[in-house]
């Protein structure tokens, strides 16, 4: 498995599949290396996008991990990854979240992140908010 920062190369890939962004932000993500691509044998498997939590703490938006390769620890890895990148630029913090309604957060809390909140939107499940301090 091999992790990287996503290149105006990735584009298309991450456009077919990532419902959950504008397509007017992809570019703007990749040049801001927010994106990281999950690769497996060379060939894309998924993605983690991050951005930034009142502009000063990292917060994975989305990890995507094909179907096909979920259950085996790549999600894991690429976390951790993320989280050692973050760490490097001198975050101290790192935050996701995830719905009420989906396994995602016993995920994360095997990873050690700890509920910090929630947020409540009309007619959505409550989502709940994770941080993890880095050390």
């Amino acid at each position: 498995m091999q992790i990287d920062f996503a290149t105006e190369s990735d584009y298309e890939y991450i456009l077919a599949r990532d419902q959950h962004i504008h397509e007017t932000l992809i570019l703007q993500k990749i040049n801001a290396n927010e994106i990281m691509i999950i690769r497996k044998s060379n060939k894309e498997i998924g993605w983690i996008r991050y951005g930034f939590f009142w502009d000063n703490t990292p917060f994975m938006n989305m990890i995507w991990i094909d179907e096909e390769f979920r259950g085996t620890g790549i999600g894991k890895k690429a976390v951790l990854q993320w989280e050692e990148s973050m760490k490097q630029k001198g975050f101290k913090m790192v935050m996701t979240s995830t719905l009420s309604n989906e396994a995602a957060q016993y995920f994360y809390r095997k990873l050690e992140y700890k509920d910090a909140g929630c947020l409540l939107l009309e007619n959505e499940p409550l989502e709940i908010i994770l941080t993890k301090k880095l050390i």
